[in-house]
């Protein structure tokens, strides 16, 4: 089984283990922002993403759950949240009843912290700049754990008096699953979170307690193949003392799910942001320092790094020009839903040609990790380019472009890449963005509806069965 925990949406699927088959894969959006305790945050509920999670696992048949062996969960990056042992989580059920009877049987969440996101955007370039520096060659920005947490830290210490656990929401549920008082990560979350040695496998604690950070909560670390635990109760059919894999970065997940042939495939996945990806074969290790602005080494799989631009401007830059559409009707007297806004303009977006004079546009409106303060532009405006399709294609256009900017084409070529996979849900609905990255990257694409982070992590967990098997 695989578990995607996203910004958006909990996604759940069950992949053969001999076949690697996928079957029963389920979505269900979360609808789980809370209220924001300042300007410039981002956060959701935990208890309805778990919710979330809850009406997935719900509508797999009980014969296919009977026969899960091995479940692994993966999600958003950056993220943190708190919780106090003990009082988190309760379970309703008795572990004396059967199988069949356990499906009424739940966990329920009880008082947590919300979940800061990795969108949260509260600490400033000033703040960032006034933190110790990290031995680490992954840098710092907002939204990673270790910087909301000195955020927290300085401007709210009440709130972290009230917790004394923390971890991402996929390290809270597995912790939740396996009833442990011992908060286990993989190396991949940990090196999200900022102040991780990746090449070492350690926090930077030495560097980070003398400045009033609590290492103490800090959760312990584990390579990506190992085991968090088991199962603790029988849920849902699955039966107790089911393996539960350490919780895994959603980008990673989401490469492996994707990826043909390491070697000459690079990783395209556009959701609500967007990634260009490849994985750095053995020897490599990254070295001590960032070269690269915009591109970053995560750890993978079995003992390699991934390399990555990672955008904060995706799908969330259309969803925002659908929103502002929606926004302008309503002001005119017009009620249109946001479902037939996507329909209409991708379909005049398809109309409209690249290679017409469109106006040029930058939609970077989440700013980037290597440049928080960038703002979205718009340019070379004439009266006979405004369309709504034009427009469209215009705003797919600079999504493209800006991910070049980041992982060129020639950088592709380089690394001896000669083809790209696109995966994610804005990429997969979105035939104009489909033609705009072919047309920037000027390399064969391939796009799969098939690939997802929760798939990737179900053919993680298949790879572990394997190892263990051999």
């Amino acid at each position: 089984m695989g578990i995607d925990v996203g910004t958006t949406s909990v996604k759940v699927c069950l992949v053969n283990v001999d076949t690697g088959e996928v079957s029963h894969k389920f979505v269900k959006d979360t609808l789980a922002t809370a209220a924001k305790d300042l300007p410039n945050a981002d956060l959701q509920d935990a208890g309805k993403l778990f919710s979330a999670l809850h009406g997935c696992i719900s509508r797999i048949p009980h014969e296919c759950l009977k026969k899960v062996e091995r479940i692994s969960i993966c999600g958003q990056m950056h993220g943190i949240m708190f919780w106090k042992q003990g009082q988190a989580w309760s379970w309703n059920g008795s572990d004396e009843e059967t199988a069949q009877v356990s499906r009424h049987q739940q966990w329920e969440v009880g008082p947590t912290s919300p979940v800061y996101t990795w969108q949260d955007a509260r600490c400033s370039a000033d703040f960032l700049s006034s933190l110790p520096v990290p031995d680490s060659h992954l840098r710092l920005s907002s939204g990673y754990g270790c910087a909301t947490l000195f955020w927290l830290a300085k401007n709210k210490p009440e709130i972290l008096t009230q917790y004394d656990r923390c971890g991402t929401i996929m390290d809270f549920i597995v912790s939740l699953f396996t009833n442990s008082d011992i908060v286990k990560t993989s190396d991949q979350l940990a090196a999200s979170w900022g102040y991780f040695n990746t090449v070492k496998s350690q926090w930077n604690t030495d560097i980070i307690e003398p400045c009033g950070f609590p290492v103490k909560m800090l959760p312990e670390v584990l390579a990506s193949e190992k085991d968090a635990g088991v199962l603790s109760h029988n849920w849902f059919d699955i039966p107790s003392g089911t393996p539960i894999g350490v919780a895994l970065g959603d980008l990673q997940c989401s490469v492996r799910s994707t990826l043909i042939d390491s070697d000459t495939d690079a990783v395209l996945n556009v959701s609500t942001s967007a990634q260009m990806a490849f994985v750095k074969k053995p020897p490599f290790h990254p070295n001590d320092k960032p070269e690269d602005l915009t591109i970053e080494y995560f750890p993978y799989f079995g003992g390699t790094y991934v390399a990555v631009a990672a955008s904060l401007n995706g799908g969330n830059c259309l969803a925002a020009f659908v929103k502002m559409l929606q926004e302008w009707a309503v002001d005119l007297g017009l009620t249109i839903n946001q479902g037939k806004i996507w329909e209409k303009t991708i379909a005049l977006g398809e109309k409209a040609k690249s290679e017409d004079d469109l106006m040029v546009i930058k939609p970077t409106l989440f700013g980037e990790r290597h440049d928080p303060n960038l703002k979205g532009s718009v340019a070379n405006l004439t009266s006979h380019n405004m369309g709504l399709g034009q427009v469209t294609r215009g705003i797919c256009k600079g999504i493209a472009k800006n991910l070049a900017e980041m992982m060129s084409p020639e950088m592709l070529i380089e690394a001896g890449l000669t083809r790209i996979i696109g995966s994610g849900a804005c990429l997969s609905r979105n035939p104009v963005l489909r033609a705009e990255v072919q047309e920037i990257y000027q390399m064969p694409v391939e796009f799969t509806n098939e690939g997802s982070a929760c798939i990737g992590a179900a053919l993680a967990a298949i790879d572990v069965h394997y190892q263990k098997k051999s």
